[in-house]
This record gives structure tokens, C-alpha cells and sequence, in this order.
């Protein structure tokens, strides 16, 4: 009698601690929103990468025996959006925790220029790294007599639709060529329409700025015959002047069937972006997990873009905006800014 009563309170005992490492368990779970992209762009699945990296639920093995080298406690989980106008309007609206953006969106929007220009800034936007380099496509279908930007004139062209980066970034391209949105027949669909409308001939052409190769534009060449506009001469190098936040890039040759050439054009940095008003101890824990040898090993054996992305200098000195406070102190212990 005496031993069940022993063993009875035992059991009261592993019940209640039971009980308490579930509240404390539950109370360290944290949910982190990470935007990324539309799923047939580069960044939607570089993004669910990421936030794997990022990952490290409770129960997880330590990262010294294999496991989880993310920020304890924390499940990011990643969101297909629009894209960074998108992205940066969630992260301005306090919707998502962190999210992809190109370079030169996220520049104007800190600073309340270009697009945003009498919006308003985006005073909360901070960085916190800059990941790597995305390619303008504008991708023609052949038969439309489209050699150069100059012949979008009288097309049937997207830039992508009109919350998305391209978009922007194809009015920048009209405004550089000097051709005026009027001047063509001017649609605003998501890439993998703007792909489907092309093969089916009710487009001409159509922007996307990725990294190469574009899986929905690989698909498309397999089907239908296409050619890549050159983005050069002239015009793109008094662009490339105009704005410090372009790239000259060159699209290989061989990259897209019927491809044989490499064709030159225009780039953009990809940036993960974040809310001033997030915790520092956990920004930096998310820095320190997306600089982790173990998310450096992930990246590059699962995408053809992973390698691209290194901690060095430049993953600060090309952002344009303010640095998170939580990245900042990484990057200080790291050796990277003084």
C-alpha cells in the first residue's frame, strides 16, 4: 500500500513537470512569416530554404549532433506573395516578419524615392542582407519581330503584374529606351501566365527579373520558340549610371533552348529586409543562422543559385538602407563593420 502511494505521487510529480515543459515549450514556439516571391520565381524557393535554415522548433537536435542550427524555438515558414512592392507594403504594414526584395525597390521605399516618391518612405524597412544577383529577361516570341526594347512599340507586352518588382523594373527599362507606356498594348499578368499568353501567340513578350535559369522560361523554350531581348547599347549604360543599384549581367549562352549566344542585359541584387520594430536578439539569431555553415551547405547542394550567396563586405555595403540592429551587432562580432 505504502509503495503505491510512492509510486502515485511520482507519478503526480512527472505529471506536473510534464505539464510545465509543455508551457514552456508552447511559450518558446515562435511563428516567423518570411515573403518571398510567386512560386514560379527563384526567390520562392531560395526562400523556403532559407526559412528551413531559420528553423529550430523545440525538441530539435542540437546543431553540434547534426540537428537544427536555426534560432531556438523558432518555425519560419515561407509565403508565396506578389513580390517586392508587395513585400515591402506587408513588411510596412508590420504583415510579414521578413521578406526578399530587390535592391533598388527596397532603396526607394527606405528612402521615399522613385516609385515612392510622394507615397512616402517606408520608415520601418531594415535590412539585413544582401543575397544575390537577379537577371532582367525580356523574353520575345520569335515571329513578333521584337530585336531590341525600341520594337515593344505597338506590342502586346507584360511587365508583370502590378504589385510585383518587374513591373517597376520594366518601366525603367521604357523610360531609359524612351518609349512610353501608351506606345504598346500593355498587360499585367504573373509570370506563368505571361508564359501560357505568349505560347499561345496573344503575347509578344514579357519581363521577368530572376536568376538564371528561370524555370518557367526554360519550360517555355522547350515549347515554343523564343528569343532573349539584349539589354545594352547606350541606353543601358546611361542607365547603369543613373542608377548605382543596377548590375551588368549576361545571360549564358546555352541557358534556354534555341539559345546559342549569351546575351547581355541588366541585374539587380536580392535583399532580406525586415521590421525596425523586430527583437534584435532575435534578428540576430536569425543572421547568425543564415550564415551558418550548415544553411551555406543547404543553399548551395539544393539551388543553382546557393553558391552565390557569401558573407563578405558587400553583404552590407549594397544594401542602401539601415542595417537591423540585431544584424548590425552579427556582423560587428563577426569582424565585418566596426
Amino acid at each position: 500500500m505504502q509503495l503505491m502511494r510512492r509510486f502515485a505521487r511520482a507519478a503526480a510529480v512527472v505529471a506536473v513537470f510534464m505539464a510545465f515543459q509543455g508551457q514552456a515549450t508552447a511559450q518558446e514556439l515562435r511563428f516567423f512569416q518570411l515573403g518571398t516571391g510567386p512560386t514560379g520565381e527563384t526567390r520562392f524557393p531560395v526562400g523556403g530554404l532559407i526559412a528551413n535554415a531559420l528553423s529550430n522548433p523545440p525538441g530539435s537536435r542540437e546543431c553540434e549532433k547534426g540537428g537544427s542550427c536555426g534560432v531556438p524555438g523558432l518555425v519560419a515558414v515561407a509565403k508565396s506573395t506578389g513580390g517586392s512592392v508587395a513585400n515591402v507594403e506587408a513588411i510596412g504594414q508590420k504583415r510579414l516578419d521578413a521578406a526578399l526584395v530587390h535592391a533598388d525597390i527596397a532603396y526607394w521605399a527606405y528612402h521615399g524615392t522613385g516609385i515612392y516618391k510622394g507615397k512616402g518612405a517606408v520608415s520601418n524597412l531594415r535590412g539585413i542582407a544582401m543575397l544575390y544577383p537577379e537577371t532582367l529577361h525580356l523574353v520575345a516570341r520569335k515571329g513578333a519581330k521584337i530585336a531590341s526594347v525600341k520594337d515593344l512599340r505597338g506590342k502586346k507586352v507584360s511587365f508583370g503584374d502590378k504589385d510585383s518588382g518587374s513591373l517597376v523594373h520594366g518601366r525603367l527599362l521604357l523610360e531609359g529606351y524612351g518609349i512610353g507606356e501608351k506606345q504598346m498594348k500593355l498587360s499585367f499578368l504573373k509570370p506563368g501566365a505571361a508564359a501560357d499568353a505568349l505560347a499561345a501567340g496573344e503575347l509578344d513578350a514579357f519581363l521577368m527579373v530572376d536568376a538564371f535559369p528561370v524555370p518557367v522560361i526554360a519550360d517555355l523554350a522547350r515549347k515554343t520558340a523564343i528569343n532573349l531581348v539584349p539589354l545594352d547599347g547606350p541606353e543601358a549604360a546611361k542607365m547603369l549610371e543613373r542608377f548605382p543599384f543596377l548590375l551588368q549581367s549576361q545571360i549564358d549562352g546555352g541557358t534556354y533552348d534555341g539559345m546559342a549566344d549569351p546575351v547581355k542585359s541588366l541585374g539587380v541584387g536580392v535583399a532580406l529586409v525586415t521590421g525596425a520594430e523586430q527583437d534584435e536578439k532575435l534578428i540576430y539569431g536569425v543572421t547568425r543562422a543564415l550564415w551558418h555553415p550548415s544553411t551555406q551547405k543547404l543553399l548551395t547542394q539544393n539551388s543553382p543559385h546557393g553558391a552565390k550567396i557569401n558573407l563578405d563586405a558587400q553583404t552590407i555595403e549594397k544594401m542602401g538602407i539601415q542595417i537591423h540592429g540585431g544584424a548590425s551587432a552579427f556582423y560587428f562580432d563577426a569582424g565585418l563593420v566596426r
